[in-house]
């Protein structure tokens, strides 16, 4: 009889947590999928926060309501409870949901549930999910928060449960991606560039403790690798996104350069950055050799 009854506690116990996962992959599927309806400009109906709301379980809530502000207009991406990183379990999650829209983008869409197990059973590496988990947020921030301007922002790096100047560093570029999108357009698509408009822009850039954008220098931290660009293998971390980071340097240098006024803040912005550091040179696709030259001019200045 104990034996009977061992058998079926341990079969309700089964049957209970096969319920519960089954809950969440369908959760994570329909979060997906309201995730990809609503993460650019197209802005949610009426009655979607109630139908985020149903999908909340006890391992869901973080999920759910980061899902929630990511496709909101005007939302509280900026504030300190997102900023925040979530725990490991939550930013797994957010993961698959990101997965989940990209899958559904696809001509030849896979399963979704088989592509959950999958995600989950695989080892993730944790930047990549942290990277992950800032790319959406501050995708969610670039695509809802219109206009942009982030000029009130203090981004407080210790206050964000980051542990390690990799995991800010992560957070600083993945910032900086966004800002340097606000410019790019101005820089490389208008000829000849409009540098006018370019610098209204940059005066809208975030602080990071407290300082310009550009004062952040911890960025000399191990580089790794993983998957960035779709079709493409693993690739170096602070290549890709230092060359970005470069580059909006650059062009806030360009924008400085063209009125004598500004000569103390060109200054400023070369003494005062990564610019003066050369071993990041080596991260610069298209202005390696304008880097070295500019260092050696302001030597001289």
């Amino acid at each position: 009889m104990r034996k009977i009854l061992a058998y079926l506690f341990l079969s309700v116990i089964a049957i209970n947590s096969y319920s519960q996962n089954q809950e969440i992959d369908n959760n994570l599927i329909e979060l997906g999928k309201i995730y990809r309806n609503f993460m650019f400009r197209n802005n949610p109906p009426e009655g979607t926060d109630e139908k985020l709301d149903k999908l909340k379980t006890d391992k869901l809530n973080v999920t759910v309501e980061f899902i929630k502000q990511t496709i909101t207009p005007k939302n509280d991406l900026t504030s300190e409870r997102f900023l925040q990183l979530p725990d490991t379990t939550s930013l797994k999650y957010i993961f698959v949901v990101r997965q989940i829209n990209l899958n559904i983008r696809e001509e030849n869409p896979k399963d979704n549930y088989k592509l959950i197990a999958d995600t989950l059973n695989s080892d993730i590496k944790y930047f990549a999910l942290v990277d992950n988990y800032y790319d959406m947020l501050f995708s969610g921030i670039g695509n809802k928060n219109q206009p942009f301007d982030l000029t009130a922002v203090n981004f407080e790096l210790n206050s964000y449960n980051l542990k390690s100047d990799t995991e800010k560093g992560i957070f600083f570029l993945k910032a900086m991606s966004l800002c340097g999108m606000t410019i790019w357009g101005y820089m490389n698509i208008v000829k000849p560039p409009n540098y006018k408009a370019a610098m209204e822009k940059i005066s809208k850039y975030p602080k990071f403790n407290g300082q310009p954008y550009y004062q952040y220098l911890d960025l000399n931290f191990p580089d790794f690798k993983m998957k960035i660009l779709k079709d493409e293998d693993e690739m170096s971390y602070k290549e890709y996104f230092i060359d970005k980071y470069l580059n909006t340097l650059i062009y806030h240098y360009m924008c400085l350069n063209q009125k004598k006024k500004f000569k103390e803040q060109k200054m400023d912005l070369v003494l005062g950055s990564i610019l003066k550091e050369k071993q990041y040179y080596k991260y610069s696709k298209n202005y390696k050799e304008n880097l070295e030259s500019l260092f050696k001019t302001q030597e001289y200045k």
